[in-house]
Parts: C-alpha cells; sequence; structure tokens
C-alpha cells in the first residue's frame, strides 16, 4: 500500500492594488508638461530644463503614490494599506456599485467611518462592523471587483473555503 503525501496550499485569499487608469498618466505628465513650459517661457541656460527636470520625476512620483493602495484579505484580516481588520469583527460585507457608493458617502455619511476612496474606481465595499469597544461604524474601501472582495471578506469571517484572487 502506498501512501501519497497531499500538499495543501495557503489560502492566497484576495489581492488588489487600485492603480490609476492609463488616461490619469497621460493627464498627469501632460500637466506636468505643461507646468514646466510655463516656467520655462523660453528662458535659457539652467532655466530651460530645469523645469522639465524637476517636474515631470515629480509628477511620476505623485501619481506612483496616489495608485499605490494594496486590498488584501488573507490570515483573518482585511488589509487596506496599513490598515488591519480582523475579519472576526466583520457583521456584514455589502458590495456597492458606483450610485450605491456615493449614497453610502453622501450626506449621511458618519464621520466616524473608515473610508478609502478612489474616485477613479467605480466600485466599493462597506464593511459593517460588530466591535462595541471600537467607535468606527464601517469601512468603505474603493474596489473594482466589489462582489468578490465581498465574498472573500464574508468567507474568510466564516472560515469557508478559498476565496477570490483579483
Amino acid at each position: 500500500m502506498r501512501s501519497e503525501s497531499v500538499v495543501t496550499r495557503p489560502d492566497p485569499g484576495y489581492t488588489e492594488r487600485l492603480t490609476l487608469p492609463w488616461w490619469l498618466w497621460l493627464a498627469g505628465v501632460g500637466t506636468a508638461g505643461l507646468l514646466a513650459t510655463e516656467v520655462w517661457l523660453g528662458a535659457t541656460g539652467l532655466r530651460a530644463w530645469l523645469p522639465y527636470a524637476v517636474l515631470f520625476p515629480l509628477a511620476v512620483v505623485a501619481l506612483w503614490w496616489l495608485g499605490r493602495i494594496r486590498l488584501a484579505v488573507r490570515d483573518g484580516e482585511l488589509l487596506v494599506d496599513d490598515a488591519r481588520l480582523p475579519v472576526r469583527f466583520v457583521a456584514d460585507a455589502v458590495a456597492l456599485d458606483a450610485s450605491g457608493r456615493r449614497e453610502v458617502l453622501g450626506v449621511g455619511a458618519d464621520p466616524l467611518a473608515f473610508v478609502v476612496q478612489r474616485p477613479w474606481v467605480a466600485g466599493a465595499v462597506q464593511v459593517v462592523l460588530d466591535d462595541p469597544a471600537d467607535p468606527t461604524p464601517y469601512w468603505v474601501v474603493s474596489t473594482r471587483h466589489p462582489v468578490r472582495l465581498a465574498a472573500a471578506i464574508l468567507a474568510a469571517r466564516d472560515g469557508a473555503g478559498p476565496a477570490h484572487r483579483a
């Protein structure tokens, strides 16, 4: 009788990076070019190239910084950038489309809510909390795959099988 060893892989969970779309990169670099041209205004010498040498790298760093946010559901936690939420405190996770996100973040929004919102990402997930020690009533997190992220959060909370990966 031969014994087979079954290798189980850890659940990869859900991961996503909220990068900027190409058209925002184009707009940002174009704006940097226009600003550099305004500063240059036909000058010679150092003023001819310095605005371009400063503003283009500055624009690239700023655009990269705007698209740095990472979302993950792994090891029993929802990770949003450097914030961590143990999924045992999650009462519910609701996938939101653009109009739902607008409603949740609108006039009736709770000022104590934790919000990571990116306007170029249409969807979001509202994570309702059940932690009496925490005054935060819910989290609202932008995501390109709201249904998959909500399912991953609830699956991690319930200890269900593997979640989805973006």
